[in-house]
């Protein structure tokens, strides 16, 4: 295939796999994608022996980091906030909410550990451990990027807003390309004011942070308000249908995240990926819960604690993170146990599409049966218009 995107990247096909798992990310740039390494978690050690694994395993093929910037969170304006400052700043009624949850859901005490970097981890796993929820800032981007920069990475994309010019001088100056996602075509616009190469129209559909606007209606808006830039289309897209109808739109690739979650390789924690495999494409819900901003994920007892009109209101990026971090690891921890209180709440970041995420494959497999639905649809719109 030939498209703006396979020309700028040098791939065989215009499938970029967003995944926080670096076997999902090497697969897929094998298979003639290209795999983009979601980073936000890592810390720096772990990106370094992530990227330098990639390195090794895609040979000479391009591949790319997704960082976290967003563009306004509690404590931006002052240069940023500690995680001490971030802890002052939540309400004593929302730490006993989540440990009021905690204690109806009967899930048990993380075992006393070292946390973060180290650090000692209380007991109870809430508010309180270090670091917890604080990954969604510049000072945690930087390092990141430097050391992204510093291996073959083709692609840095901010997930959340426009890059920050500092993110777009690093990258530009080391001959890289840099994109960031839109959901609105003026965020979009924004962006290539800012330097971008290239733009992620992500639709409502999509998992984790998401706006308003579906992919059908976003993608043409984004694609006619940017010019020659290229657009990936993103939000539910995960078949070779779906990314025939975003290029019939205009976008010269498609951005998948959900659709990987449910390989073989995905980390998926085990309870999560039987659940996903199990949803419909009604199972899904746009919640703050996890991040303090609107992001889709699977529903569970989780986002439904949350949504209850009697119940406090989620708090703001990074106020939740820091609040809920801990309360997550004890979930994930005990879910294991069929019937607990834990597996009910489980849940993580998914997005509509999967409905269609109900078997386990290899993820070059995926890759390789999107291209071939692509094929017949377009063949077949082909056939439609040799008819008329």
């Amino acid at each position: 295939m030939r498209t703006a995107v396979t020309e700028m990247f040098g791939i065989d096909v215009p499938i970029l796999a967003f995944s926080h798992c670096r076997d999902v990310v090497a697969a897929v740039t094998r298979a003639g994608g290209m795999g983009v390494l979601g980073a936000v978690a890592h810390s720096p050690e772990q990106l370094e022996i992530d990227l330098d694994w990639i390195d090794a395993e895609v040979d000479d093929r391009p591949y790319g980091v997704d960082l976290i910037v967003p563009m306004s969170y509690a404590g931006s304006e002052a240069g940023g906030l500690s995680i001490e400052d971030v802890r002052a700043l939540i309400p004593p009624q929302h730490q006993d909410f989540v440990a009021d949850i905690l204690r109806r859901y009967d899930v048990p005490e993380l075992p006393d550990e070292p946390g973060p970097a180290g650090e000692p981890s209380s007991r109870d796993g809430l508010v309180g451990d270090a670091g917890a929820g604080m990954i969604f800032s510049a000072e945690r981007a930087d390092p990141q990027l430097e050391i992204a920069l510093a291996h073959r990475t083709a692609l840095v994309v901010n997930a959340l807003g426009p890059p920050t010019e500092h993110m777009i001088e690093r990258a530009k100056a080391e001959g890289r390309r840099i994109g960031a996602l839109a959901g609105a075509a003026q965020h979009a616009e924004r962006h290539v004011r800012a330097g971008v190469d290239l733009i992620v129209a992500q639709g409502y559909e999509a998992g984790g942070h998401t706006g308003e606007i579906g992919s059908m209606v976003l993608i043409p808006e984004v694609v006619d308000a940017v010019g020659d830039i290229p657009v990936l289309g993103a939000g539910g897209i995960g078949r070779g249908r779906q990314m025939a109808a975003a290029m019939a739109l205009g976008a010269a690739g498609v951005w998948c995240g959900s659709v990987w979650l449910t390989t073989e390789e995905a980390e998926t924690h085990p309870v999560v990926k039987q659940k996903f495999l199990a949803a419909g494409s009604a199972d899904t819900v746009r919640s703050r819960s996890r991040t303090g901003k609107p992001a889709r994920q699977l529903r569970s007892a989780w986002t439904d604690e949350w949504d209850d009109a009697g119940t406090p209101a989620p708090l703001g990026m990074p106020m939740q993170p820091v609040l809920v971090d801990g309360a997550l690891r004890r979930i994930d921890r005990a879910a294991y146990r069929e019937g607990s209180g834990a597996e009910k709440l489980a849940n993580y970041f998914v997005g509509q599409i999967v409905g269609t995420m109900n078997q386990s494959k290899p993820a070059a497999q995926v890759v390789y049966e999107m291209i071939d639905e692509f094929i017949d649809a377009t063949r077949s719109l082909g056939r439609q218009l040799e008819d008329g």
